[in-house]
């Protein structure tokens, strides 16, 4: 995409861009290279963080961080963001049959999913999907508390704002009788417009995880909007929604859902109850803060092989690859392991690795996908150690090749692994179809259920450190 802009007195290029719909994956703090932009015409100069975090080749080809840019005169840039695949949900279930349609949505970090359903036949009408808008202010939570302790209510404007168009669009003027909104702590707190300063430092717990009812005058929509309870700390309602659409909190034996993202969340069926715990593992999963990073979507390396003792990629759409996406990232670094290209302490044994085109693995991508996927595993090996059975929530665990998962040491080798898809969006979409019971349902799970805050435990460091391990680990 090309976007040409021109100096706007009391605002930075960079602001232009940002409100152009590109994003600023740390935030703008000038550290991931996600914002990268191409200067076509016109002039950007360098700056220190861009000579620090972009290649001198990389500089003399045009390209420079969006989040650091300024420009005196008009300039032409080329944008090297993408659109993402969205993990959507059809699967069937009970009605308690009313009048009127509603809306069950999933608001993810990253994403979003709105589904408008029919409450007398259960029936998904119609279905929107998209971005994040907020991804412009930062890829992971802690980049959007921030900029969001700097300026209060904008980030609850912009997502309110998103979700008030897509709903326009799938009503079509038809009045609705409720939406119901299922999300991780952060995006409870920021859609509710709730205080997030607790959820910025230690210990990172809020007194405002309870369930949020808004009235008609307080949304675009004008209709009752619920946002569901977060289980605890920072294990939002979209894992609570998991629960209902797996059924967790009826099994008979030792399951675990767990949802890979920025933030990962797991909850296990454990003695008769629930216990559940986050442990932050920032944007790598999603492209974010890797060298090529991207989401998956056309002319991402959304898989790598060997072929003849070499590295192979698939490239998403069979075009030239554009970069890599996060499932990507997991297989180059199994085939790597696999070829003695990278050694189990992260170590790159040719820097940067080669991968296909221009894109190419590199050793702090490396270091980024080993502190991701260790803060992954430690929260497994300390929650889920009896655990038999591992249900993966969200789009990344749909995506995620199992082999690679486990050869790398995110997931462990001796527990069946199933893929749960959108449970999140599937479990919300339940609650808007069984009012009566909802509310019985959800205090039942919430009284059954212990939060473990893993940063408390002493062994959390130790087991941490022992997880960023690039090799194979078992949980019993």
């Amino acid at each position: 995409m090309k976007l040409t802009l021109r100096p706007l007195p009391g605002k930075r290029l960079a602001d232009q861009l940002r409100e152009a719909g590109v994003e600023f994956p740390c935030g703008g703090e000038g550290v991931c290279g996600g914002c990268r932009v191409r200067v076509l015409e016109g002039e950007i100069p360098v700056t220190g963080p861009m000579r620090a975090v972009l290649g001198e080749q990389e500089l003399r080809e045009g390209w420079r961080l969006a989040c650091m840019a300024s420009a005196a005169a008009p300039v032409t840039v080329e944008v090297e963001q993408w659109s993402a695949r969205v993990l959507t949900d059809e699967a069937g279930s009970a009605v308690e049959p009313r009048r009127g349609r509603g809306v069950a949505i999933d608001l993810g970090t990253t994403t979003l999913v709105a589904q408008l359903v029919n409450l007398e036949t259960g029936e998904i009408e119609a279905v929107e999907t998209a971005l994040n808008a907020q991804v412009r202010f930062g890829a992971d939570v802690m980049s959007r508390i921030q900029h969001e302790l700097r300026h209060p209510g904008e980030l609850t404007r912009v997502i309110r704002q998103q979700i008030g168009a897509m709903l326009q669009r799938l009503a079509g003027g038809r009045k609705l009788a409720e939406v119901l909104l299922a999300g991780n702590t952060a995006m409870h707190h920021l859609f509710c417009g709730l205080d997030v300063s607790p959820l910025a430092s230690v210990p990172f717990l809020s007194p405002h995880i309870g369930a949020q009812r808004l009235e008609p005058d307080q949304v675009p929509w004008r209709a009752p909007t619920l946002f569901l309870p977060c289980l605890g700390g920072f294990v939002g309602s979209d894992l609570l929604a998991g629960v209902i659409a797996t059924r967790l909190d009826r099994t008979p034996s030792q399951q675990a859902l767990f949802d890979i993202g920025t933030n990962g969340e797991i909850v296990v069926a454990w003695r008769k109850g629930l216990r559940c715990a986050s442990t932050a593992a920032g944007p790598a999963f999603e492209g974010g803060r890797i060298r090529h990073g991207m989401r998956a979507c056309e002319g991402a390396i959304d898989a790598v092989h060997i072929e003849d003792g070499r590295l192979s990629v698939h490239v998403i759409g069979g075009g030239e690859a554009r970069g890599i996406c996060g499932s990507g990232l997991v297989d180059a670094a199994a085939r790597a392991l696999e070829l003695g290209l990278l050694l189990p302490n992260g170590r790159l044994m040719e820097n940067p690795l080669p991968l296909a085109g221009s894109v190419a693995l590199t050793q702090s991508d490396v270091r980024q996908l080993q502190l991701a996927k260790g803060a992954m595993a430690a929260g497994l090996k300390m929650i889920a150690r009896e655990a038999s059975r591992l249900r993966l929530a969200g789009a990344f665990g749909n995506y995620l090749h199992l082999g690679s998962a486990r050869r790398i040491g995110l997931l462990p080798e001796d527990v069946e692994v199933e893929p749960a898809g959108n449970a999140a969006l599937r479990g919300a979409r339940m609650l808007l179809l069984e009012p009566s019971s909802r509310q019985q349902r959800i205090e039942r799970i919430l009284a059954m259920t212990e939060h473990v805050e893993l940063a408390a435990d002493p062994q959390f460091e130790e087991i941490f450190a022992e997880s960023m391990r690039l090799a194979p680990y078992r949980l019993q």
